[in-house]
């Protein structure tokens, strides 16, 4: 079966609820989106692709100017790419906590369909490991790949500085020492700080930045519902971009009310922290667009009450015109459903010009929605640090009708000034460069930190105790609130 729809319960023998024919979803892409009036029914219109994988010979498609080739195949759901200033990549590859509890009854039928989409089903290999993959000669090929971490809970987001490897595993931040070069990693890891786990552990992905400066991470921790179904205690510390002391692990939310964000990533000119979010499910097919925004300290988004700014969510009681009312909206509309999971800046990379100065996003693609929206990379251009034009298809294919070969999710700019592209249905990571072969002249590491902190170590912060204990003892601010300097 290639394709599975469900309809309302009410609606079996009806037309459907919520009809995508006719919607241009390109009028939801940019800065002022098209936004229709919400639809609501007992069960959204769902609409899966089966994931079939890629055989021999078969790649996802790129404009002309560039190639696209297979840096890593037999992965185990990769999901992020992180490159040392050696040149070294770092692939995260995960599978998310089993066991989380139900809710609801469509919460049922969610789990089913997200394992599709996926690629679940059967004897699956061993995934929540860390794997190292080094072009040692720089010719756009993996000579040397070996596991330096196995057996994590979940990881998803990885920083380097001064000797240590940071991992954002599902419920903590954990530190392990790592020199570059090296191949194995034999420590055990200290944790920083505690991030929200279980036992409800909705949107489980931790991403990590590494400040500018080098001496904060910044952590994505996404809601633990759609709209606060499991109840505001379990919101607490969620939905949020914390701020975390890299010498203390103390840490505070640094922006609230972002339902999911990922793919945390500072402008490499301005220096402003940047993230894509997945908004809120069941308002309709084409509500609510994920989006991608800077993150200004102290900002509040608008999740649960308000979307896109303050457009007011009818089902989240009680109101809170007064949350509704601090809520900003965000900086660029990437369209409803895309599920945006990756965000790299092409700055000094080795592309076309066309494509080096902007920002790539990985599309995960839509599951609940009538026709299918995302599935690829797209390309937004940026002029004085603001996104300035239309995104931009760059990597197609992975979609086929009503099969996907592959899910795009992180992305990531490798040693040689290639795009590379987390492929976690797909189980591949592919290399996207130019041409005619053009490398950079030498490799630059996704941690980009000013020169005069790359090698020392953090200063400690005055009065930043170090947190201890369940996440609720750290120091941070509740999600029902707008975060505060």
């Amino acid at each position: 079966m290639a394709r599975i729809r469900l309809l309302p319960l009410a609606l079996l023998v009806a037309a459907p609820a919520f009809a995508a024919d006719g919607f241009d979803v390109s009028t939801q892409i940019g800065p002022d989106p098209v936004l229709p009036e919400p639809e609501m029914s007992l069960l959204p219109d769902l609409t899966v692709a089966e994931v079939v994988g890629w055989q021999e010979g078969e790649a996802p498609t790129v404009p002309e100017g560039l190639s696209i080739t297979a840096y890593a195949t037999g992965l185990a759901n990769p999901r992020t790419v992180h490159t040392l200033p050696n040149g070294d990549v770092l692939v995260v590859q995960s599978r998310g906590p089993a066991g989380e509890s139900v809710s609801r009854p469509k919460d049922l039928i969610r789990g089913w369909i997200m394992a599709m989409a996926h690629g679940g089903g059967g004897e699956q290999a061993p995934s929540n490991r860390i794997t190292l993959l080094r072009d040692a000669d720089r010719d756009g090929t993996v000579d040397e790949r070996l596991d330096l971490l196995t057996d994590l809970n979940s990881p998803f987001g990885v920083a380097w500085i001064d000797d240590r490897l940071y991992v954002a595993a599902t419920d903590a931040i954990l530190v392990y020492p790592y020199s570059l070069g090296q191949t194995e990693i034999v420590a055990e890891p200290e944790v920083l700080t505690p991030l929200p786990g279980g036992p409800i552990n909705h949107h489980w992905t931790k991403d990590l930045a590494l400040s500018p400066d080098g001496a904060s991470l910044f952590v994505s921790v996404g809601s633990n519902s759609n709209i606060v179904e499991n109840g505001i205690e379990a919101e607490k510390g969620r939905a949020a971009i914390w701020q975390v002391d890299r010498a203390t692990g103390a840490a505070r939310v640094y922006a609230s009310g972002l339902r999911n964000p990922n793919g945390l990533t500072f402008h490499p000119e301005t220096g402003t922290l940047w993230t894509v979010v997945n908004e809120r499910d069941e308002l309709g097919p084409n509500l609510v667009p994920d989006y991608m925004t800077s993150v200004q300290d102290g900002a509040f988004y608008g999740w649960p009450w308000s979307y896109y700014g303050q457009h007011v969510d009818p089902r989240v009681y009680p109101e809170r015109p007064d949350m509704v009312q601090a809520a900003i909206p965000p900086d660029y509309a990437l369209s409803s459903h895309v599920a945006a999971l990756g965000l790299a800046f092409s700055y000094g990379s080795a592309l076309p010009e066309a494509w080096r100065s902007g920002a790539f996003v990985g599309e995960h693609g839509s599951w609940n929605r009538d026709a299918f929206n995302g599935y690829k990379v797209v390309y937004v251009p940026f002029v004085d640090g603001r996104p300035a034009e239309t995104a931009q298809d760059v990597v197609t294919g992975f979609l086929d009708g009503d099969r996907a070969h592959g899910r795009p999710v992180g992305v990531g700019i490798d040693g040689t000034g290639a795009l590379l592209v987390a492929d976690d249905a797909g189980n591949t990571v592919w290399r996207v460069a130019a041409a005619d072969g053009t490398i950079s002249d030498a490799p630059v590491g996704t941690d980009q930190v000013e020169p005069e902190r790359s090698g020392a170590a953090a200063a400690p912060q005055e009065e930043a105790p170090r947190p201890t204990g369940t996440p609720a003892q750290t120091q941070i601010a509740p999600a029902t609130e707008p975060a505060r300097p």
